[in-house]
């Protein structure tokens, strides 16, 4: 089975809650970008110090100092085996040097990247739904995870509200934005032969079967 794998997957396909399952279920570490930009942040190193002037300044963090923070985490032992990418690459030149830099680490290439599509009214829906708790941010869904009593959180009592980024325009402009700029990168790796679509419209583990029944008898290294 595949063992250097891609996740890719719009905003509210779960495509986070399926990376952590597979790397559970493979033994391979699931290595987010998100994480990896908050652990250089943290820890102050020269990476991290380097990305935090951009980041101060509300600008996006140039593709080498993103590059150079992803080699080092895949360098790592607990990645001799394969690693689960999710957040990474995000456009076609990112995935292209993940290639060199997997070529260079003598990890092969990437053999799989299952795809979660789902239509847009869906993920509307399922991002659009979320409701936030003001005092500890607990999460709830009006549709899927309903609290017990309407906009009240069932740990603390408190008000329940819609975040901004969860309103329909903005859902609407998240997954505009996320197919504009992830679509040249699903056509590299649909010419790669790679590519494994997933179809994101189903129960959790539906899902997590799907993946596992497209990853199996994909030659990993």
């Amino acid at each position: 089975m595949a063992k250097q794998i891609v996740m890719l997957g719009p905003p509210g396909a779960g495509k986070g809650t399926q990376a952590k399952r597979l790397s559970e279920k493979l033994g391979i570490p699931h290595v987010s970008s998100g994480d990896i930009f908050r652990e250089n942040l943290r820890e102050q190193t020269e990476l991290g110090k380097r990305a935090e002037v951009y980041v101060n300044r509300g600008e996006l963090v140039p593709d080498d100092l993103t590059i150079a923070m992803i080699r080092e985490r895949i360098s790592r032992p607990d990645c001799d085996d394969g690693v689960l990418l999710d957040g990474f690459p995000r456009t076609a030149p990112q995935a292209e040097a993940l290639d060199d830099m997997l070529e260079a680490l003598d990890k092969g290439q990437v053999d799989a990247v299952p795809c979660i599509v789902l239509p847009d009214e869906v993920l509307i829906e399922r991002l659009t739904g979320r409701r936030t708790c003001r005092a500890q941010g607990h999460i709830f869904h009006i549709t899927f995870n309903p609290p017990k009593e309407a906009g009240i959180c069932d740990f603390d009592g408190s008000e329940l509200y819609q975040r901004q980024d969860d309103t329909v325009e903005t859902v609407t402009n998240r997954i505009r934005v996320y197919l504009e700029q992830t679509q040249p990168l699903i056509d590299y790796y649909q010419q790669r032969g790679v590519l494994l679509e997933v179809d994101g419209d189903q129960s959790i583990d539906m899902v997590f079967d799907e993946i596992i029944s497209v990853l199996v008898g994909v030659q990993g290294a």
